[in-house]
């Protein structure tokens, strides 16, 4: 494209003012949304604005046909899942690269196909941990209806934040924080006015990668909230079948016994609960003094 389109412009003998603006414009906006990696692009992360007249991806200057190829090559047969769940799919999560930066945008679907993780597509989620007075930690187990990991047991709330500019805002992680109270709501009817945004408090990231089947998983960096209050929880069965309250000695058996008895335990939260999580809970009436917001796990 680049080629023809330089061709274009300095073929004409009487290059005008306005061809070498639209050129000079061109060669900016490759710098600012391309690296140096240029073939096309094998994943899905959405194409700069159409006002730009460029049909370059956010990341790795591809041309809009080649995308929607790409795309339509990735298509996994969603007929046999469940329908609300496949509704979800739609929705715009957060592509970033290895550091966090944000870098453009895909579908739910688009970030959880394996064929996609597998060419290094990377997306912002989070992971609630609320306790009760009592310090004890409020589990779910997901829903059978769910697409990944169906039926596994897992910290309270697991999701992301979507690309919009309410849970975009990166300033004292709003966007995260807002998220996060959006799917209490929605996964287990907590009422944001009994988790308020000043009360999560972002821990770290973790950067993970897990399979759930043959064609869906996970590859996340996911920030780590706490909170510690009193709630009522109305688990929506789509998203939840099960919830309880667990102590730090009655998980550690939880998860030792899980094998033998066939307990799911999702993979990011076995590898929290086996690694960070006993240290941050011994600590959780001064949790703040754990923020450690420079730093990804990668696990």
């Amino acid at each position: 494209m680049l080629v023809l389109f330089f061709s274009t412009v300095t073929g004409q003998a009487g290059r005008s003012l306005k061809n070498i603006v639209i050129l000079k414009s061109f060669f900016q906006t490759r710098a600012l949304f391309s690296t140096t990696d240029v073939r096309p692009c094998p994943f899905l992360t959405r194409l700069s604005p159409p006002s730009r007249g460029i049909g370059l991806c956010i990341r790795h200057n591809c041309s809009q046909k080649q995308t929607q190829e790409v795309q339509i090559r990735g298509m996994a047969s969603i007929d046999s899942l469940d329908k609300t769940q496949v509704k979800l799919l739609a929705e715009e999560c957060i592509v970033v690269d290895q550091d966090d930066k944000v870098i453009g945008s895909a579908s739910k679907k688009d970030c959880h196909l394996n064929e996609n993780i597998e060419k290094g597509l990377l997306h912002r989620a989070f992971s609630v941990f609320l306790f009760n007075q009592k310090g004890q930690l409020l589990l779910q187990q997901r829903s059978d209806a769910k697409i990944t990991f169906p039926g596994y047991w897992a910290n309270t709330c697991c999701s992301h934040p979507l690309s919009f500019p309410e849970e975009l805002e990166e300033a004292e992680n709003l966007g995260v924080r807002r998220a996060a109270q959006r799917k209490l709501k929605h996964e287990l009817g907590i009422e944001p006015e009994q988790v308020p945004l000043n009360d999560f408090n972002y821990l770290t990231r973790i950067q993970y990668q897990a399979k759930s089947d043959g064609k869906w998983g996970e590859h996340e960096i996911d920030y780590i909230l706490f909170i510690q209050k009193e709630v009522d929880a109305k688990p929506e069965p789509n998203e939840v079948q099960n919830v309880r309250y667990i102590s730090p000695n009655e998980l550690e058996g939880f998860l030792k016994s899980s094998e033998t008895k066939g307990t799911k335990i999702s993979p990011w939260f076995k590898l929290i609960a086996q690694t960070l999580l006993p240290d941050w809970w011994k600590h959780l009436d001064n949790v703040k003094s754990l923020e450690d917001h420079g730093t990804i796990h990668r696990m």
